[in-house]
C-alpha cells in the first residue's frame, strides 16, 4: 500500500518547517529557542515529521537568516517585510527594537491559523500582518507601496518562498523588489543540483509542493550578493548534518569558482542593488 502524503500543499510546509524548528528548541545545545513553534505546528505538523530524511537544512537556515536580520538591523535596518511568511515567529522571539515596523504577508487561510494560535502573544516590535498573495503582481506592488513607506533601509525576507514558485513568478518578483526603499533582500538559495536532490528524496512527500525553481545567483540581474553563508558548511559546524558531511566544516564558505554560477551550492544569501540609497 502506498502511503499517502502528509503535505498537501505549499501551505501546509509552514506546519512542517514549524515542527522541525519546536524538535530543534527542545535540545540542549539548540540554535535558537522558538516558545511558539509547537503550538503552530499542531499535531498536523509533527506528523509531517514522522517519516523522511531529517530536515537539518531547515533547521540551519533558520539561524543563517536569524544572524542576517540582526545583522541588517545593526547596519541600519528600519523596516522588515516578510513575503509569505508562514508561520515564522521572529518578530516574537528576536531582540528586535520596539519601534521597528515588522510587516508579513501570507494567503488568508493560513495567516488566519496563525493569528488564532498566536492571539494573547506580544511581539518585540511593531508587527503588521497583511493577506497578500505573492503572485499576484498588483496585489504584491501595492502591498509593498504600504509596507516600505516611510521606510530608507528595508530587509526583504523570502525565506522558503522561491523555490515552489514558477520561474516567470520568481523574475517578477526579483523586479519588483528593485525599489530606493528597499536596501536588501535576504533568501534561502538552492542551485539547480539541490533541486534535483530534494525533488528526489522529497518528492513523493511533497507531493503538488514539490520544487519549481531553482537558478544559479546570476539568475538575480540587478542584485548584488552582499552576504552568503553556506547551509552545508554550517551544519557541519553546529553537529546538524549527517557524520559523513561533518567535513564541510573545512569546506570554503562559497561555492568553489564564481558563486554567482554554482550549480551546486546552497545557503542564505542577503543581495542589494545598485538603486539602494543607503542609510543617512
Amino acid at each position: 500500500m502506498v502511503t499517502e502524503p502528509s503535505i498537501r500543499d505549499v501551505s501546509d510546509t509552514a506546519r512542517w518547517v514549524a515542527a522541525y524548528r519546536a524538535i530543534e528548541s527542545e535540545r540542549p545545545d539548540a540554535l535558537y529557542r522558538d516558545p511558539l513553534a509547537a503550538r503552530l505546528a499542531g499535531p498536523e505538523g509533527v506528523s509531517m515529521t514522522a517519516t523522511g530524511p531529517s530536515m537539518w537544512p531547515t533547521v540551519v537556515r533558520t539561524k543563517l537568516i536569524d544572524d542576517l536580520i540582526l545583522d541588517s538591523i545593526a547596519a541600519g535596518c528600519d523596516r522588515v517585510v516578510n513575503l509569505a511568511a508562514g508561520l515564522d515567529t521572529r518578530p516574537f522571539r528576536l531582540a528586535l527594537p520596539a519601534e521597528l515596523d515588522w510587516y508579513e504577508a501570507d494567503l488568508p487561510e493560513l495567516l488566519g491559523y496563525k493569528e488564532s494560535v498566536l492571539a494573547g502573544e506580544t511581539p518585540n516590535c511593531r508587527r503588521i500582518t497583511r493577506t497578500v498573495d505573492v503572485t499576484d503582481t498588483a496585489a504584491l506592488t501595492a502591498f509593498l507601496d504600504e509596507a516600505t513607506a516611510g521606510a530608507r533601509n528595508t530587509l526583504v525576507l523570502t525565506e522558503g518562498l522561491l523555490p515552489y514558485l514558477r520561474p516567470a513568478d520568481v523574475a517578477t518578483l526579483r523586479d519588483a523588489l528593485r525599489r530606493p526603499d528597499v536596501r536588501w533582500w535576504a533568501i534561502d538559495h538552492w542551485s539547480p543540483g539541490m533541486l534535483r536532490m530534494v525533488n528526489l528524496t522529497l518528492g513523493r512527500k511533497l507531493a503538488s509542493a514539490r520544487w519549481q525553481f531553482a537558478a544559479p545567483l546570476d539568475f538575480f540581474r540587478g542584485w548584488t550578493v552582499d552576504s552568503a553563508a553556506s547551509v552545508f558548511r554550517a551544519a557541519a559546524l553546529a553537529k546538524r548534518s549527517q557524520p559523513v558531511l561533518r567535513g564541510s566544516a573545512w569546506t570554503p564558505e562559497h561555492a568553489i569558482g564564481p558563486l554567482e554560477k554554482s550549480l551546486l551550492w546552497c545557503g542564505a544569501v542577503r543581495f542589494t542593488h545598485a538603486d539602494v540609497r543607503g542609510t543617512e
